[in-house]
């Protein structure tokens, strides 16, 4: 019996070529992934909505802990990381702490869903 050994290169399946699109680096998704995940929880949903739709555009901590039945250390825990997030600003004044959106940062969060 003889072998037969061919002399064609092999075959390299390639699925496609890199698009080139810019795709982001880990600094950036980490960013985007604290704003994502700071939105992700229904009770911090409600607080941006509470604190969206206070007069002034303000509230303080002391009226947000009624409107989601919780504690205060669960709502201040839920504010901080909004805060971290940069959704939200604090402004301590004497013993209580008011919060308000960061200017514009509702359409900053939703642009980056189409953001590259």
């Amino acid at each position: 019996m003889s072998v037969v050994q061919s002399l064609e290169p092999p075959v390299v399946d390639v699925c496609c070529t890199p698009s080139g699109t810019d795709v982001l680096d880990a600094a950036e998704a980490q960013k985007r992934a604290l704003v994502f995940k700071a939105m992700g929880d229904p009770n911090r949903l409600r607080l941006l909505s509470i604190v969206r739709a206070s007069a002034g555009g303000e509230a303080c901590v002391c009226d947000l802990t009624e409107p989601l039945d919780l504690g205060q250390p669960t709502v201040s825990h839920h504010l901080k990381i909004l805060v971290d997030a940069g959704l939200l600003d604090r402004d301590k004044r004497g013993t209580w702490a008011y919060y308000s959106l960061v200017p514009g940062a509702l359409d900053r969060a939703a642009a980056l869903l189409t953001a590259p």
